[in-house]
């Protein structure tokens, strides 16, 4: 078990020896780890017997190895391996996400993502949230008609971003205060940049669903789900790019611009992307298995399944898929989206990811093709805008070493 993402493919569950033997301790050792909440014990299939959580021996035995090795053990840190930074906003735990000790699911289901940007924002969904207009850059539309290249959604996000940072002096106040309501400003203008208006005042969905599916009411209720699901999700590249640019003093608008510059890329954003495109493979239900069969056999991966953070399967997946299912029943993009993912089930033993779930909703509720992007951006905005009050709080400059590996000093 030297890989996170190995975890997937094993039995969540150890048997005393197994587990003694993957530690290299006797079992005496391996109980008082027990005893002190080291490694969680469960009931066996028998009723009589015990078990021991695979995750729970894997962590340990990554621990002792880092004791060890620590240069190895900063090394994996930007891996998937130990925490960098200490923060209070988003937990993963036992296979379910958290924001401030509220499980993502129940808030998907109850709150608004307004609602949920003042709980990420100042520990309370209840919180009302200081605001100003935001600032309107439709003024500036010339300067985007004058632009011969073809722009995608996220340079478009950058585009106007820029320009409301030069209107918005105020930015520079980086007290939780001011940032709060910058905050909201950057969140308004990039729901009204992705329908095609205005910012306002309505809530960011229903600004959403007014513009993309105004004939559709039910779809606001999907559009915040969305949006609550993707708000934050613990140190991914985005968050942590937007945390260090936060660290060196820039304001809300940079460190939203540096989020937006590292979810364009393939191995980020793009999930969204490759997730259609495996659907545009499988145009109908009944071509689902010989889509998925058909990448097998080409050594490709299956985009929007499988994560390595959740091996029993992405509640917000699972949860926007089922919304979707509830809502949207009948709907031909959601019988192709079933049948995929039973087919992927079937052939890999691999469950829909968050991205699934949203391309899977953005074709249920026939929304433009730039929708999932937009959606993942807004949603994750309001995680970055948490990230930067968290860090100008700290005060701190996150700048860490590098091991030099190049030719030695000519001396």
């Amino acid at each position: 078990m030297d890989d996170p993402q190995a975890l997937r493919g094993e039995a969540t569950q150890l048997t005393a020896n197994e587990a003694a033997v993957e530690l290299g301790i006797s079992l005496p050792t391996l109980y008082a780890y027990v005893s002190r909440g080291l490694i969680r014990s469960e009931s066996g299939p028998d009723g009589r017997s015990r078990r021991y959580r695979t995750e729970d021996v894997w962590a340990l035995k990554r621990r002792k190895d880092h004791r060890r090795d620590p240069d190895k053990a900063a090394e994996e840190a930007l891996h998937w391996g130990l925490p960098v930074l200490q923060s209070s906003l988003s937990l993963i735990s036992d296979g379910r996400l958290y924001y401030r000790g509220r499980d993502v699911v129940t808030l998907a289901r109850t709150c608004t993502i307004e609602q949920v940007a003042a709980l990420l924002w100042t520990g309370s969904a209840e919180e009302t949230l200081a605001e100003v207009d935001a600032v309107d850059v439709a003024q500036d539309g010339a300067l985007l008609r004058k632009i011969k290249a073809p722009l995608t959604i996220m340079e478009v996000f950058q585009t106007h971003l820029t320009v409301a940072a030069a209107y918005d002096a105020s930015a520079f106040d980086v007290r939780p205060r001011s940032v709060q309501r910058t905050g909201l400003n950057i969140v308004r203008l990039l729901a009204a940049t992705a329908a095609g208006g205005r910012p306002g005042r309505r809530s960011v969905a229903e600004v959403l669903q007014r513009r993309w599916c105004p004939k559709r009411p039910e779809a606001v209720d999907l559009l915040h789900a969305a949006l609550v699901l993707y708000a934050d999700h613990e140190l991914n590249p985005s968050t942590f790019t937007a945390r260090c640019v936060a660290s060196a003093g820039a304001t809300p608008y940079g460190v939203v611009l540096a989020g937006l510059a590292a979810l364009q890329g393939s191995k980020h954003g793009g999930a969204c992307e490759r997730a259609a495109v495996l659907l545009d493979e499988s145009p109908h239900d009944r071509g689902a298995h010989r889509a998925v069969a058909a990448r097998l056999r080409r050594g490709e991966t299956m985009p929007g399944f499988g994560h390595p953070l959740y091996p029993d399967g992405d509640p917000r997946g699972a949860l926007l898929v089922g919304l979707v299912q509830e809502r949207c029943a009948g709907s031909e993009g959601v019988k192709v989206a079933d049948a995929l993912a039973g087919a992927v089930w079937d052939l890999m033993g691999e469950r829909p990811t968050v991205d699934f779930g949203l391309v899977t909703l953005c074709r249920a509720l026939e929304l433009p093709t730039h929708a999932p992007l937009a959606l993942l951006a807004i949603g994750r905005s309001v995680g970055w805008i948490a990230h930067a009050i968290e860090q100008y709080g700290e005060g701190r400059l996150i700048r860490p070493r590098a091991r030099y590996t190049g030719e030695p000093p000519v001396v």
